[in-house]
């Protein structure tokens, strides 16, 4: 497709077929550009993958790079957040641009040092406990795609159901 979304989301290196898979669920319903860069830890034909968000799979924008490196460059210019447990400000803390990139790494080792040591100011955490190492990386997403949505007042997203509700008495 690659319409110039308003978000964007973006996965360095994923590998867990079903996380990608919801993450592209969830774009569909957002309308959130989903940006994948390679290596990934799966085939985009998995059936995990499709099984997740194969029913939306045709009304995703999305885009794929062959390395960090790649989609570094042609994104140069664009305003990024990078999410990350080492974040120094919780997610809900920004004021998110207009068009913006929401950056999360592979689930096994989060976004390289370097990559966050360049942008520590664009650096973004989603509050929780200590005990713990991190959240899902879809559930994750879905955070940080609607606290830039809600922002925004859901722009363009129905916020009234279509749907009637049957109560029985």
């Amino acid at each position: 497709m690659n319409i110039k979304s308003d978000i964007n989301i973006a996965l360095i290196e994923p590998e867990i077929p079903q996380n990608t898979g919801n993450i592209s669920r969830t774009c569909a319903a957002t309308g959130a550009a989903l940006h994948l860069v390679r290596p990934l830890g799966f085939e985009v034909d998995d059936r995990k993958l499709k099984r997740a968000g194969l029913d939306y799979w045709d009304k995703l924008d999305i885009t794929y790079y062959e390395n960090l490196s790649e989609f570094l460059r042609i994104n140069a210019g664009e305003e990024m957040f990078f999410f990350t447990t080492k974040g120094p400000r919780a997610h809900s803390e920004i004021v998110y641009p207009k068009r913006v990139f929401l950056v999360f790494g592979r689930e096994t080792k989060g976004l390289p040092e370097e990559l966050l040591a360049a942008n520590y100011d664009r650096l973004a955490r989603i509050p929780m406990r200590d005990s713990l190492r991190s959240l899902n990386l879809s559930n994750s997403v879905a955070i940080a795609v609607y606290e830039a949505l809600r922002q925004r007042d859901y722009a363009e997203l129905v916020t009234v159901s279509p749907y009637q509700l049957t109560i029985d008495n």
